[in-house]
């Protein structure tokens, strides 16, 4: 995964899976399981970054409001904004609206290339096509948008903290923040109710949910961003739909459409077009914390380098 591909593409394909496994949570209270599932994933990723002896590094108070605001916006309100979006609208709008992010992201980068931003638009095309167009309501469009200005920031807060940080420092500081935030917000929608003591399935659910679609998704992604930059590493937001139809296939839970298959196929295609893009421009000097030397270190050395601007769902 050196040129950050696999692992981007992996990243984006697990978060599409959470739609599947989501129904084994579904009688949980909403709010509360976000709550509990940041706290899982923050008590591994504390466990992560303690058993690899990386240390707390100071941060400056710019840092500190980037860090803040991708805790608050890219997690917590994104995950509001979804889970609000399909209340009012269902899952259709919300899945459409996040379909544009790898064209958000490709001009996120920069002038993009010809092809990067052919690609990110063909992407958005497939995506938009195998989350299913449907109808919706002004009220669910809105939350949409929110979150979709989550998603952006998902990224784009994230891409000025890693070089500092490196991956695992910014998952595990992020979501350890957004922990409370969802936990307030928890309290505040559904008061003493938020928790109680989840079934079997459900503590399965939630495991897989903290574990692999939070811990792992977050690392792999946060590894392959600085590689790829902001236009390319969009790309393969188009892969959650994707994700989404392969499980509901793999655990019987639906049957693929032609609408479905086109669009997994579209979305194949924009990222090759993609990736085919000229990467012989400027590009800038990346480098992530290594966390074995404690230093910072180029990313992708051997490569041109991408210049890239300052650049988590209903369970």
């Amino acid at each position: 995964m050196r040129n950050g591909t696999a692992g981007a593409a992996t990243a984006m394909f697990t978060v599409g899976t959470l739609a599947g496994v989501s129904a084994l949570v579904k009688d949980y209270p909403v709010y509360g399981g976000q709550a509990v599932r940041y706290l899982l994933a923050a008590v591994v990723l504390l466990a992560v970054t303690r058993a690899l002896g990386l240390r707390f590094v100071r941060l400056t108070p710019r840092e500190w409001l980037l860090l803040g605001g991708l805790a608050l916006t890219g997690l917590a309100i994104f995950n509001v904004c979804v889970t609000e979006s399909a209340r009012a609208s269902g899952p259709a709008l919300v899945g459409t609206v996040l379909g544009a992010v790898p064209l958000a992201l490709a001009l996120a980068g920069g002038r993009p290339a010809p092809r990067l931003l052919v690609g990110a638009t063909v992407v958005a095309a497939g995506a938009t096509l195998a989350a299913g167009l449907g109808s919706g309501t002004l009220t669910g469009l809105l939350w949409a948008l929110g979150a979709f200005v989550g998603e952006i920031s998902f990224s784009l807060m994230a891409l000025p903290l890693l070089p500092k940080l490196g991956a695992i420092r910014v998952s595990t500081y992020s979501t350890v923040l957004a922990t409370p935030l969802l936990a307030a917000i928890g309290f505040a929608r559904e008061g003493t109710g938020m928790l109680r003591v989840p079934t079997l399935a459900e503590s399965l659910g939630f495991a897989y949910l903290a574990i692999v679609v939070t811990v792992g998704a977050f690392l792999l992604w946060y590894t392959a961003l600085p590689k790829l930059g902001p236009g390319r590493a969009g790309l393969f937001a188009g892969l959650i739909p994707v994700g989404a139809i392969v499980t509901g296939l793999v655990l019987g839970l639906a049957t693929p459409s032609g609408y479905d298959l086109l669009g997994a196929a579209l979305v194949i295609a924009g990222i090759l077009v993609g990736l085919s893009a000229d990467r012989t421009g400027k590009r800038a000097h990346v480098t992530a914390a290594d966390p074995v030397n404690r230093r910072s270190v180029p990313l992708d050395r051997a490569r041109p380098r991408t210049e890239v601007g300052p650049s988590r769902a209903e369970p």
